[in-house]
């Protein structure tokens, strides 16, 4: 895993929801080498520890990457403070992101905060790419007109009722699934999100990549914090890191506790 520290200009900041910010900024180095589905550390003022945030889009000839990420503790709330100007430091690209195919047609599968991954994504696939999101209520809602203006397909599901269907976004999956052909699934969300994403494809044997989401600290490998139980070919069982072996990883790897 190759990375790298830079100091990127943030160029344009955004107040997505009451709590949702995005950073597009510019890059030199980082994004070079980014994929899909990876993330970056950033550094927090004051914080000596880094926060992790996937990389929810990026131009690699433009120069640009974008963050989206939501406010949980102080160092998520010092960096939501950062204006247009100002430069963030990050260590980037980290983990191993998405493998895409645009000649597949695929479905992606997005909970909460774990929707801003999926969006650059998805973007490669256009008309292929059928979006399905799910969200608290309507007032959580985001990036729903970014995934709009890549061609996908795009559905959407609230806890409350109060947009789109009424239930879990796992809900929609299903009715997706047997409604036409797919070639691959990609989800990031909650645990029991992609738990049940994973069995709705794997029933029907399509592949199914998932972005597990772990507390990290080091973001390297280092610490050992992200520890997640995994499969081996052979059907034993491992421990690998979210952040150096994943965030993404086969469905079937993973085993769901």
């Amino acid at each position: 895993m190759k990375y790298t520290q830079e100091l990127c200009p943030i160029l344009r900041k955004e107040q997505l929801n009451a709590t949702t910010f995005s950073f597009l900024v510019k890059s030199e180095t980082a994004v070079a080498t980014m994929r899909c589905g990876q993330f970056a550390n950033l550094l927090a003022d004051g914080k000596t520890l880094r926060r992790p945030i996937s990389v929810c889009d990026f131009d690699r000839a433009e120069g640009w990457i974008r963050f989206v990420f939501e406010v949980r503790g102080e160092g998520t709330g010092i960096l939501s403070r950062k204006s247009e100007g100002d430069s963030l430091d990050l260590l980037a690209p980290l983990g191993n992101g998405f493998s895409v195919d645009p000649g597949e047609k695929a479905v992606f599968v997005g909970g909460g905060i774990g929707v801003p991954p999926l969006l650059g994504a998805s973007k490669a696939y256009g008309g292929n790419a059928t979006v399905l999101l799910g969200f608290r209520s309507r007032g959580a809602m985001i990036l729903t007109e970014d995934f709009k203006a890549n061609g996908a397909d795009l559905r959407i599901a609230t806890d409350d009722g109060s947009f789109g269907h009424h239930g879990f976004v796992t809900q929609l999956l299903e009715q997706r699934l047997d409604e036409a052909d797919c070639d691959a699934v990609y989800a990031c969300g909650p645990k029991p999100m992609l738990m049940l994403t994973a069995a709705a494809a794997e029933k029907r044997g399509i592949r199914c990549m998932v972005s597990l989401e772990e507390r990290m600290a080091c973001g390297i490998g280092a610490c050992l914090g992200c520890a997640c139980k995994t499969r081996r070919e052979d059907g034993s069982e491992t421990y690998r890191h979210v952040c150096k072996n994943g965030p993404v990883f086969d469905s079937r790897e993973v085993i769901w506790e």
